[in-house]
């Protein structure tokens, strides 16, 4: 019954997460490029959806499948990943685009790949060494996309506010 349970939390926050990230993704570079400082409420629902997942994937390793225990600290990394993403679009250390792209971006390929896994090699009819096609393909592919998203993120940024930090040459001139 616990089994069941955390299997339908799972299943549901990740698709929730699934459909909420690149609208997140959408609003934060529209909020953004508006010259707000913060990420929106899609960001926040995202975060939770990405927690949520990754708690439940702890709980299912733990009650049913003790041999994917790898999978415990790859959800905390995936969780690390969108809160890197909330902290580098707050604090706007130099280079801040990096961390938010990166850490929201990265934690999307991380719901993708496990998406594609999970139907392809654990249900599904891949296996032997093109099983490395599921696990490395959303990565290649993403982080393509990730940082195409960053230049055009930092493109749309008011002048200079992607290297605003306190290591930037332009801090001098932030009161």
């Amino acid at each position: 019954m616990v089994h069941l349970a955390l299997l339908v939390v799972h299943i549901a926050t990740g698709t929730v997460g699934l459909l909420l990230g690149p609208l997140a993704m959408r609003q934060d570079t529209r909020r953004f490029a508006a010259a707000e400082r913060s990420t929106g409420v899609l960001s926040a629902w995202y975060r939770a959806m990405v927690l949520v997942v990754c708690l439940s994937a702890t709980g299912l390793v733990i009650v049913r499948r003790g041999d994917l225990w790898w999978l415990v600290p790859v959800s905390a990394l995936t969780y690390g990943l969108a809160v890197l993403a909330k902290r580098s679009a707050s604090r706007r250390h130099r280079a801040w685009t990096h961390g938010y792209v990166h850490g929201q971006g990265g934690s999307y390929i991380a719901l993708v790949t496990a998406l594609i896994v999970v139907a392809l090699v654990v249900d599904g009819p891949v296996s032997g060494p093109a099983e490395l096609i599921p696990w490395l393909a959303p990565t290649l592919i993403g982080t393509v996309l990730i940082e195409v998203w960053r230049r055009r993120l930092n493109a749309a940024l008011p002048d200079g506010s992607h290297l605003a930090g306190p290591l930037s040459p332009m801090s001098h001139w932030r009161h």
